[in-house]
């Protein structure tokens, strides 16, 4: 289930910004003048700027406050068409007061905040133990330093698959009784030591502890069932919602939330009225969309990604309905305290 690029994604080397299926996003969301695009994980700007460049209003939105200042330069550059919010995407429906042609998610770490030793997201890079996408908040550190041995391993079985989950989560608790551990290659060379890293290994050791501790820290699970909410409630009839995603993880919510609401519901003890109620989105005949060879030969950030489009009908937005996405239960973990 790890990321695209598994050393470039989780934490690893650098990974040049390159928008993945960009052209697949391009074609399913068709954006042109007179449209509004919502952007909802601006990052370092790639889809934006292509819708731009095709003519489109866009509104972007990111929760890190430094992708946002990096954006003025286009937001400059194309206005008055591009407008940036800072916030989280779960609440992209709170950034308009209009419905919109179609909503964009790309959902994971972005290669710039991996290239920032000082964010704390890459394992060979020496920086803080921090992996805040937002910058505020509990940090990784806190929790590799505070929570239980039994959380921390739940923590690394769920959310990353690590198998020797038991294992690290054990060393973790005996390590930092002596002292904390502060650095990215400190957590990194601990779990390297523990379980080893032979040479056919395919990803450094330490890839999905760091990929749980990032997703539980900027709890990713929890804010991309909200964003679908948001994006069901925001999206007018015959609007594109187009996510791209990087790991089974993500997919499944999203592949979850589409068969959920594109189908008449049989229905539900959390919702009596769903029987009556008609399909808010329309599947299309190809379930997702993956890269080409070439795409993945050009950029290994590609290599797992998929893409899921559902078009909006003209049913009215039913209740948030946690129940559809089966989200594993965390200690600690917000957005699955709501399921």
């Amino acid at each position: 289930m790890a990321g695209a690029g598994d050393e470039e994604i989780a934490g690893g080397g650098p990974a040049r910004h390159t928008p993945v299926l960009l052209a697949e996003v391009l074609d399913a969301v068709n954006p042109a003048a007179g449209k509004v695009i919502m952007d909802g994980t601006f990052g370092a700007g790639g889809y934006t700027r292509a819708f731009l460049e095709a003519g489109t209003s866009v509104i972007a939105i990111d929760r890190d406050p430094d992708a946002i200042e990096a954006g003025r330069v286009i937001e400059a550059e194309f206005a008055p068409r591009l407008r940036l919010v800072h916030g989280a995407f779960s609440q992209l429906d709170a950034a308009t007061d209009e419905q919109v042609d179609a909503v964009v998610l790309d959902i994971g770490v972005s290669s710039m905040q991996i290239d920032q030793a000082e964010r704390g997201f890459s394992f060979r890079r020496e920086g803080p133990l921090d992996m805040r996408m937002a910058q505020q908040g509990q940090s990784a550190a806190d929790i590799v330093n505070t929570y239980k041995s039994s959380d921390l391993s739940r923590i690394f079985a769920v959310l990353g698959e690590e198998r020797h989950s038991g294992r690290i989560a054990r060393m973790i608790e005996r390590r930092r009784s002596e002292r904390p551990f502060l650095s990215t290659l400190d957590l990194a060379v601990a779990i390297e030591k523990t379980v080893g890293h032979s040479p056919k290994d395919k990803i450094h050791p330490a890839t999905r502890v760091f990929q749980a501790l990032r997703i539980f820290v900027n709890d990713e699970l929890g804010e991309l069932a909200r964003a679908l909410f948001a994006a069901e409630r925001v999206l007018k009839p015959g609007a594109v919602l187009a996510v791209v995603t990087f790991h089974s993880l993500e997919d499944r919510i999203v592949k979850r939330f589409i068969a959920a609401r594109s189908t008449n519901p049989a229905g539900s003890r959390h919702l009596p009225q769903a029987p009556t109620e008609v399909p808010t989105f329309q599947k299309p005949q190809r379930a997702f969309i993956a890269p080409q060879p070439g795409e993945i030969d050009a950029n290994p950030r590609a290599r797992s990604a998929k893409l899921r489009v559902a078009l909006r009908t003209e049913a009215a937005a039913r209740p948030e309905e946690f129940s559809i996405f089966k989200l594993p239960r965390i200690a600690g973990m917000t957005g699955v305290a709501k399921v």
